[in-house]
C-alpha cells in the first residue's frame, strides 16, 4: 500500500465508531456497571475477566493483559494488519481511508489490494492437496508413510493433510490455469519463478501439511519429502498473510479439541503434533523452523497458563531449552507456568508415545522440570556448591536470568531460592540485585551531582556503602510506582495534562518517566485525545503494552478529587532526585568526620534544602 493513514483520520475514526458496538459483534457482551464484560477471546476461561470501557472507549483483560482500542482489537481478534482493521472500522463508518504520500509516491484514493484472494487461493490448493492424497495413482507411498507412523484417517482429516504429486506444473494445470493465477501462485509462495524466468511448483512429491492462523485459515504450508531429496521438511516462504515468527503449528486444532487449554506442549516437528493427536494428547504445537520466541509464548499465555518445552535429552536439546528459557522468563507473569520435560537421547515425542503409550507419556509431562529447577540446575552444572567461591558464582550466574522476570510473587520467590541454594540473606542479594540498576545510570551523572567531590578515595563509586546502595534501588522502585500511577490517572482523565508543565518532568530519566512525559507532551499538542487515541499512538511497543495494562487498573483511580491525586503524585515524583540526593549527602555525612566536611559541601547542602522548600511551595499553587 502506498502512503500512510494520517494519525488525524485514526482519532476522527476512534471518535466515530463504538467499542461496545466492534466488540458486541464479535463477542457477546453483557452490561455491568458502567462497563460491559464478556469471557476473553484471546484466552480460555471461565469467569469474564475482559471488561470494556464504553466512556474511554478501550478494552483490557485482566486475565490475560489484553487490551487496546477498537482498531487494536479488531486486529487481535479478526487477525488482520493495521490497513486492513482501519478498512474494516472505516467502512463501518462510512468513511473513506485518506493516505499521504511516502516519499513522494502517487497517493490512490483507497487502498484497492487485500489478501482475501490469498486467503482463498491457499484453501483451494489445500483442498486440491488432499484430493490428490485420496485419488492420486502414486499417492500410495504418502499414504504407506503416514499409516507406518501410525495416523488415522481421522487424524489425516483433522489437520488436513495432503500430496503433492511429482511434476513441475500441478497447482498450475489443477486450480484452473491462467497468467492472473500463476502469478497468484507466486505471491503465495506455492510457485517459483527462477532467474531464467521458468515458473514451477515450489511442493513436489511431498505429504503436505497445512498451516492454519488462529481463525484456521490456511496460510503456508510445509512438506515432507518422500524421496531422498533436500531438505527433509520445506515450508512456504514468508508472504503477505505469513510471517513464521508468529504462528505455531497445530494451535488452531488445539483449540478446536480442548475447549479450555490448560496446558500447551512445545515439540520441534509436524508428526510428533500429529501423532501425539493421534494418541490423544491434542495439546502439542510446534515452531515452524524457528526457536520459540518471546512473541510466540506471550500468544500461547493468552489460551492457557502452562507450557511444557519437550527436548532431546542430548547436548543440542540442552542448548534449545536453554534458548526457550531465556525467551519464556520475561513472559512468566504471576499464575504462569513452564516446565521442561527431556526424553532418552535419539527418542522423539513421536516414538515415545508410539513406543509407551497414552498413559506413560503423561507420567514423563507431570514429572517435567519447572523452570526454576532447571533455571538453577543449568547455572549450578560446572559448580561445586559446597564451596564458598562455587555458591558466589552461582549467584552472580542466576542474576541476570532472575532480573529478566517481571514484577510480581514469582520473582520474589526466585531471589528467596536463589538465597537459600547459595546461602545468602536476601537482603544482601537484593543489594547485589540494584547494584546494575544503580550503574545504569548516565556516565556523566557525578558531573551533575550538586555537592562537590571530595579528593577523597573513599567518594569513588566502587567505595559506596552499602546503605547508599539500598537507597537507591528503594528510590528506583519508588520512581517506577509513582510514574505509572500518575500514567494511570492520565490515561483515566487525559484533560489533566494541562495542569502540568512539561520541564518539571525532565529531570524524569527512567522508562516510566520518559513515557510520562510523552504523554504530557502529546497531550499539550492535541488536548482532545482521548484514552483510546492514547493507546493507539503507542500500539505494538512496549510502552504501549504498559499503557493498555495501566489503562486496566480502574480500581486504583480514586473515586473523587482525581485532580489533587494526581497534582500529589507528580509532587512526590519530581521531588524523588532531590530526595535521593540528600539522602545520599546524609548518609556521607554519617560516614564522614564533620571537622572534614568542606564549606562548599555544607553550602551545597544548604541549597539544597532550600529548592525543597520552594518545591513545596510551587505544589502548592497548581498551573491553571
Amino acid at each position: 500500500m502506498a502512503g500512510r493513514i494520517p494519525q488525524a483520520f485514526l482519532d476522527n475514526l476512534l471518535d466515530r465508531v463504538d467499542i461496545v458496538e466492534v466488540i458486541d459483534r464479535r463477542v457477546k457482551l453483557k452490561k455491568s456497571g458502567k462497563n460491559y464484560s464478556a469471557c476473553c477471546p484471546f484466552h480460555e476461561e471461565r469467569t469474564p475477566s475482559f471488561s470494556v470501557n464504553p466512556d474511554r472507549q478501550f478494552y483490557y483483560c485482566f486475565g490475560c493483559g489484553a487490551g487496546g482500542n477498537a482498531i487494536t482489537f479488531v486486529m487481535e481478534y479478526d487477525n488482520l494488519e493495521f490497513p486492513e482493521a482501519v478498512d474494516n472500522l472505516a467502512g463501518l463508518a462510512g468513511l473513506e481511508v485518506p493516505l499521504e504520500a511516502v516519499q513522494g509516491d502517487r497517493v490512490p484514493a483507497r487502498r484497492e489490494e487485500t489478501n482475501k484472494p490469498l486467503y482463498d487461493l491457499m484453501d483451494k490448493v489445500s483442498r486440491y492437496y488432499q484430493a490428490q492424497l485420496r485419488h492420486h495413482p502414486q499417492a500410495a507411498r504418502a499414504v504407506n508413510y503416514l499409516k507406518s507412523r501410525g495416523l488415522s484417517g481421522e487424524v489425516a482429516k483433522q489437520f488436513g493433510l495432503g500430496f503433492a504429486p511429482p511434476g513441475w506444473h500441478n497447482l498450475l494445470e489443477g486450480l484452473g490455469g491462467g497468467d492472473t493465477l500463476r502469478a497468484l501462485l507466486i505471491k503465495a509462495g506455492m510457485m517459483v519463478k527462477s532467474e531464467h524466468g521458468k515458473v514451477y511448483d515450489r511442493f513436489r512429491e511431498r505429504i503436505m501439511f497445512p498451516i492454519r492462523d488462529r481463525r484456521g485459515r490456511v496460510i503456508a504450508f510445509g512438506g515432507r519429502v518422500l524421496g531422498d531429496d533436500k531438505p527433509k521438511y520445506l515450508n512456504s516462504p514468508e508472504t503477505n498473510i505469513f510471517h513464521k515468527g508468529r504462528e505455531l503449528y497445530g494451535l488452531y486444532e488445539a483449540r478446536q479439541t480442548v475447549r479450555e487449554l490448560q496446558r500447551i506442549l512445545v515439540v520441534e516437528g509436524y508428526m510428533d503434533v500429529i501423532a501425539l493427536a493421534q494418541h490423544g494428547i491434542s495439546y502439542a504445537i510446534a515452531t515452524l523452523g524457528t526457536a520459540t520466541s518471546q512473541t510466540h509464548l506471550e500468544r500461547i499465555y493468552r489460551f492457557c497458563p502452562e507450557v511444557v518445552f519437550c527436548f532431546d535429552g542430548d547436548a543440542a536439546g540442552r542448548k534449545a531449552a536453554l534458548r526457550a528459557m531465556e525467551a519464556v522468563l520475561p513472559c512468566m507473569e504471576d499464575g504462569r507456568q513452564a516446565r521442561f520435560l527431556f526424553l532418552p537421547e535419539g527418542l522423539d515425542p513421536d516414538d515415545a508415545v508410539r513406543r509407551s503409550g497414552h498413559a506413560h507419556f503423561h507420567q514423563l509431562l507431570s514429572a517435567a522440570m519447572p523452570l526454576e529447577s532447571f533455571l538453577f540446575e543449568s547455572v549450578a552444572a560446572s559448580l561445586d556448591m559446597h564451596s564458598l567461591e562455587g555458591r558466589a558464582r552461582m549467584s552472580k550466574l542466576a542474576l541476570p536470568h532472575i532480573r529478566q522476570l517481571p514484577q510480581g510473587v514469582f520473582r520474589e520467590l526466585m531471589f528467596q531460592a536463589l538465597a537459600d541454594r547459595t546461602g545468602l540473606e536476601l537482603s544482601h542479594l537484593m543489594r547485589l540485585e540494584a547494584a546494575p540498576l544503580a550503574s545504569a545510570a548516565k556516565p556523566n551523572a557525578q558531573a551533575n551531582t550538586p555537592i562537590a567531590p571530595s579528593p577523597s578515595a573513599a567518594d569513588e563509586p566502587q567505595a559506596r556503602p552499602p546503605e547508599t546502595q539500598e537507597i537507591d534501588a528503594q528510590a528506583m522502585a519508588r520512581h517506577s510506582t509513582l510514574a505509572q500511577a500518575a500514567v494511570a490517572l492520565l490515561l483515566h482523565q487525559p484533560t489533566m495534562a494541562r495542569l502540568v508543565q512539561t520541564e518539571d518532568l525532565a529531570a524524569l530519566n527512567s522508562d516510566e518517566g520518559q513515557l510520562l512525559l510523552s504523554l504530557v507532551q502529546l497531550l499539550h499538542r492535541r488536548p482532545e485525545s482521548s484514552t483510546a487515541m492514547l493507546l493507539g499512538h503507542w500500539y505494538g511497543t512496549p510502552e504501549g503494552n504498559l499503557l493498555s495494562r495501566l489503562a486496566g487498573q480502574e480500581r486504583l483511580i480514586p473515586k473523587a478529587g482525581i485532580e489533587a491525586e494526581f497534582l500529589d503524585t507528580l509532587h512526590a515524583l519530581t521531588l524523588l532526585p532531590q530526595q535521593s540526593k540528600l539522602a545520599a549527602q546524609v548518609d556521607k555525612l554519617k560516614h564522614t568526620n564533620y571537622a572534614d566536611v568542606s564549606d562548599v559541601e555544607k553550602q551545597r547542602l544548604k541549597e539544597m534544602l532550600q529548592e525543597k522548600v520552594r518545591r513545596d511551595a510551587r505544589h502548592r499553587k497548581p498551573v491553571q
